[in-house]
């Protein structure tokens, strides 16, 4: 639940459970406190025509997924935690090798195929846009599993 404190800003007063996708419409959000509230492995935050935000939470020794979007650029920052980031022309030959931590912005051309894997202890949290939108609006996928069944 979000209500209007001034004409322009809005602030949050649900759970962080209860995040639903608020876009297309103008929205306000401290960025760093939802992806760090955020226990699903991917939630759309906010999805509009051109561009989409979605939270992210990997567990420790998990990753994102080895993927690719043909269509789709892609900017994911890391808000908590450290992780391995892969990516190469290939899904058998990902030659860019990074680890990236806290505040590291990491860029995927579209059609490049990519990965983040969590290499610490405790959740990786992550934001990611995705140019245009990649999910469809109002995704919420708890586990990685239930996201890789949708996708099939």
């Amino acid at each position: 639940m979000y209500h209007y404190e001034t004409p322009r800003k809005m602030v949050r007063t649900a759970q962080p459970e209860e995040v639903t996708d608020f876009g297309p419409r103008p929205f306000v959000e401290d960025l760093h406190k939802a992806t760090l509230n955020n226990n699903d492995y991917r939630t759309a935050l906010w999805t509009g025509h051109y561009f989409q935000m979605t939270l992210m939470s990997i567990p420790p020794g998990g990753d994102v997924g080895l993927e690719v979007h043909p269509d789709t650029d892609q900017f994911l920052r890391v808000e908590d935690g450290q992780g391995l980031v892969q990516m190469g022309d290939r899904e058998d030959n990902l030659y860019f090798r990074q680890y990236a931590y806290d505040d590291y912005a990491i860029f995927v051309p579209a059609g490049i195929w990519h990965n983040v894997t969590n290499t610490g202890m405790k959740p990786l949290k992550m934001y990611t846009i995705y140019a245009p939108p990649h999910h469809p609006r109002g995704t919420v996928e708890e586990t990685q599993a239930i996201a890789e069944a949708i996708e099939r």
